[in-house]
Formats: structure tokens, C-alpha cells, sequence
């Protein structure tokens, strides 16, 4: 099996570049290599590779810059898997792409399916709809993976901007009225490997960690398994402006992926457990 892998740098796209090599023959390639900015640059490194399976682990992943910079959002994430499905189907390959819990206007009150309908709140969201809308719409074979409240060691996420705080404030501050399933992307690039390596089912599955916390439940935990005594004050959305509105809700509903693959992620506490003691043995963070 030949994979091309975009964005090898990122959060996600590092993590594949430690797991799929198992696979097979791997080109890993980042922004120099394979620009998704550019419908050029992506088509010449498709057709140089010929790959089996394209992995697209590259994103434009700014939330609240794409408020003022939505074109280039939608170029990268909305566009660029258009040229990237286009590009599969005429090799006959497999797409493996990333989206998001920002699809989803966060006003249902459980967790979400695949199923359910789509109305994201920000431009950043709007892109990767698009993004999954251009997929769908090539034909080409495509698994398109849902994930959400993306962190690791590595790259700018919550994760890191939660413990740099915790290191040089008195007190943080974090909102406690929008909930999700923090996922790390060690665990999101294990789950597409054992989707890979079973094969078939393809179409959209949620990817996300089990069980459901705030923003601020996930930064207390974080704090506390960093063995850092911080305080953690829970404040409203209100209090805490962004350009981009996030859903209320982004729990999504991992049942699916279950069924079809046998992959069941492990709980948002275990998966914060491993990054951050894997991490500190690294001394990353």
C-alpha cells in the first residue's frame, strides 16, 4: 500500500507519521511539499506519488482568524478536499480526510450523529462543511472523520495554552458552558490507523473521545495532571468574547465507528492521562 500524507507537522499528521508507515510505503509531506492553498501543488504531488490511500491531515485550524480570513479557510479546507477527492477518484484511491464538531450548531441536547443536520456558526466551520459537501460530491472512496476538541504535544491547542497559563498566572479563567469530548490526536491517528488496517465502511464517522466535559472541567484536569495547583475559575461564554461562535454542544456519538470497525475510543480522562505522562517523560510540556 502507497499513503500520501499531507500536513506530517501537524498535530494529527505527526501521529500518522509515526503509525502508518506499519501499513506501508508512506510520503509525508508538508506545506513545501504539498500546498493546499494551491490546486497545482496538490495535484503534482498526487500524481507524482500515485498513492493507494491520501491521508489529509493538513487543515487550516485558526477558528477565530477565519472570521477575518475566510476565503483562505475556504480554499484550504473547503476547496483543496475537492481537488484532493477529484485526484482519488481518478486514481481509484481511498481519501481519508479530517472534519469537525463545528459542523453542528450545538443545539441538540445529546450527542450528535452522523446523520443529523449540519449548521455551523463560524466561518472556520463553514469551511470544513464544504470541505466534507466537495468529498461526497467527487464519488471518489472517502472516509471523512469527525473529531473534536483536538490537542496534543505538539502545535498551538488548548492543552498547551492551558499549562503555559497555568506556569505564569495567579488564576485562569475558563468557560463552563460549552461541552465537547477533548480528543488527542495520538489517539484520533490509532483510530484511522485501525480503520485502515480493517478496511471498507466508508462515509462520514465520528471520532472523539468518550464521555463529555466544559472547557473549564477539561483545563481543570489539565492543570491537576500536571501536578500544578492553579486555580481554575468557571466563567459564562458571555464573559469570554471570541470572534468565532462555537456550538454549546459538541459531544458527538461514536457509535458508528463501533460498529463498523470494532474502535472504541477511550474516555477523555484516560486519553488527557497518557498525553500529558507520555509527554513529561519527553519533557515536551
Amino acid at each position: 500500500m502507497r499513503i500520501l500524507l499531507t500536513g506530517r507537522n501537524g498535530q494529527v499528521g505527526w501521529e500518522l507519521a509515526r503509525l502508518l508507515p506499519a501499513l506501508g510505503e508512506v510520503r509525508a509531506t508538508d506545506r513545501t511539499e504539498l500546498d493546499l492553498a494551491s490546486a497545482d501543488s496538490i495535484r503534482r504531488a498526487v500524481r507524482d506519488t500515485k498513492p493507494d490511500v491520501i491521508v489529509n491531515a493538513a487543515a487550516y485550524t485558526a477558528v477565530d482568524k477565519a472570521e477575518s480570513e475566510p476565503e483562505l479557510a475556504m480554499r484550504i479546507n473547503g476547496e483543496a478536499p475537492g481537488v484532493l477527492a477529484e485526484e482519488a477518484k481518478r486514481l481509484g484511491a481511498l481519501l481519508v480526510h479530517y472534519s469537525t464538531d463545528y459542523v453542528f450548531d450545538g443545539e441538540k441536547a445529546g450527542a450528535y450523529v452522523e446523520t443529523d443536520s449540519t449548521n455551523p456558526l463560524s466561518a472556520y466551520g463553514r469551511s470544513k462543511l464544504a470541505g466534507e459537501q466537495a468529498i461526497a460530491a467527487s464519488g471518489c472512496r472517502h472516509l471523512i472523520f469527525r473529531t473534536c476538541w483536538v490537542y496534543g504535544p505538539r502545535g498551538k491547542n488548548f492543552l498547551l495554552t492551558i499549562l503555559k497559563a497555568a506556569r505564569e498566572r495567579s488564576e485562569l479563567k475558563v468557560v463552563d458552558d460549552q461541552f465537547g469530548a477533548p480528543t488527542s490526536s495520538a489517539a484520533i491517528a490509532a483510530a484511522t490507523t485501525q480503520a485502515l488496517e480493517k478496511g471498507g465502511g466508508e462515509g462520514i464517522y465520528h471520532l472523539s473521545a468518550a464521555g463529555r466535559t466544559s472547557w473549564h472541567g477539561f483545563a481543570e484536569a489539565i492543570v491537576r495532571a500536571a501536578g500544578l495547583a492553579t486555580p481554575v475559575k468557571a466563567i459564562p461564554t458571555s464573559e469570554y468574547p471570541t470572534p468565532a461562535r462555537r456550538p454549546r454542544n459538541s459531544v458527538l456519538d461514536n457509535s458508528k465507528l463501533k460498529k463498523e470497525f470494532g474502535i472504541s475510543v477511550p474516555s477523555w480522562q484516560e486519553l488527557l492521562k497518557e498525553c500529558v505522562g507520555a509527554s513529561q517523560a519527553r519533557r515536551d510540556i
